[in-house]
């Protein structure tokens, strides 16, 4: 996959992705603002959302439509949440501008076919679908057919469900795909992550795979480096103090830049599957350890476990040797501290 000068997938670095989310509350200064903490924290995209309350849901206050227990939105209706939460549809072709100002690709998940053609006159260079509309299979096709990247969130999903959703993308054209591991709690918990779906996913559905994450702090991307994500993507606010619906599970543009750090040493740190002496390795080489007279030795005299040790440093002969060398005579005089040598035996 590639998505605008970043080649995404196993070899290439982990393309990361702030998401703006809700976390502007309403104000385009602070969704600028959020934008430009992105681009200095080291992200490499910056993810929209494009609709509308009335796009996403009704505006009732019916049992249906009200958010029950277990979220940080209890009690609220779907069209009140969505209704604070939308990021205004005339401020995204200025966002995406800034944002590529900036050095970054800016795209957005689209919510309904509206939100398609809109995308499309703005061209943004390729499309998210968040977890919640990986079940609508119209709205991925329509999707596809633009024929851009296509990124999906799998979060709540069986696995036959995210196999619906690839097939689908694929009946649509799309030739470039990712799928994110994905938990739908928010915040969510480490035990609730199951990063090793991680590499199952790409095994599965042969596309490029990676993380979209819920939890604060690094520790779960940096997991999901290790265990083959190609992309993070994480919520960035300006602070989680200053509230707003997605504030909870957000990052702090310190934060942000930490855990992009962190994503950058771990990847780093993999390199490759290799058994050569690394290039600061050899200068450590010395400090092996090795046979040593850790006696005085007459000539004549043999060679025993009393006389001959195996330390620090390496210039002697290897510790393998030791066994071969019990009960060998010496050739000459060998001074306590003189590294072995075959040479100096009989």
């Amino acid at each position: 996959m590639k998505i605008g000068k970043h080649q995404i997938g196993v070899g290439a670095p982990v393309y990361i992705i702030a998401e703006l989310s809700a976390n502007h509350q309403q104000r385009y200064e602070n969704a600028l603002a959020i934008v430009q903490a992105a681009a200095r924290a080291g992200a490499d995209a910056v993810k929209l959302q494009t609709y509308t309350a009335d796009t996403l849901t009704l505006d009732s206050d019916k049992e249906s439509f009200r958010i029950g227990k277990g979220t940080i939105w209890e009690g609220r209706t779907l069209h009140d949440l969505y209704s604070e939460a939308f990021t205004p549809w005339e401020w995204q072709p200025d966002l995406k501008a800034a944002a590529e100002e900036l050095g970054m690709d800016c795209f957005s998940s689209p919510f309904d076919q509206s939100a398609v053609d809109f995308l499309e006159t703005i061209n943004v260079p390729a499309y998210k679908i968040a977890s919640f509309e990986l079940v609508d299979l119209p709205l991925i096709e329509s999707v596809a057919r633009t024929g851009k990247p296509l990124i999906m969130s799998t979060g709540m999903a069986t696995r036959d469900e995210i196999a619906e959703a690839v097939e689908a993308a694929r009946a649509g054209g799309a030739q470039e795909i990712a799928l994110l591991k994905c938990t739908s709690a928010y915040p969510a918990r480490f035990d609730e992550m199951n990063l090793r779906t991680i590499p199952d996913l790409g095994a599965t559905f042969g596309v490029p795979v990676g993380l979209s994450d819920h939890t604060l702090g690094s520790v779960v991307p940096v997991a999901a480096v290790a265990l083959g994500a190609c992309i993070i993507e994480k919520h960035l606010t300006l602070s989680r103090a200053a509230g707003g619906p997605d504030a909870a599970f957000s990052l702090e543009p310190e934060e942000f830049a930490q855990m992009v750090a962190d994503v950058r040493a771990a990847e780093s740190a993999l390199g490759q599957a290799s058994y050569e002496v690394g290039e600061n390795e050899h200068a450590s080489r010395v400090f092996r350890r090795s046979l040593f007279a850790v006696r005085d030795i007459r000539q004549g005299e043999s060679l025993t476990e009393e006389n001959v040790r195996s330390i620090r440093p390496a210039n002697g002969l290897p510790p393998k040797h030791f066994p071969a060398l019990i009960g060998r005579t010496a050739a000459r005089a060998i001074e306590k501290g003189t590294p072995l040598d075959w040479s100096l035996l009989e």
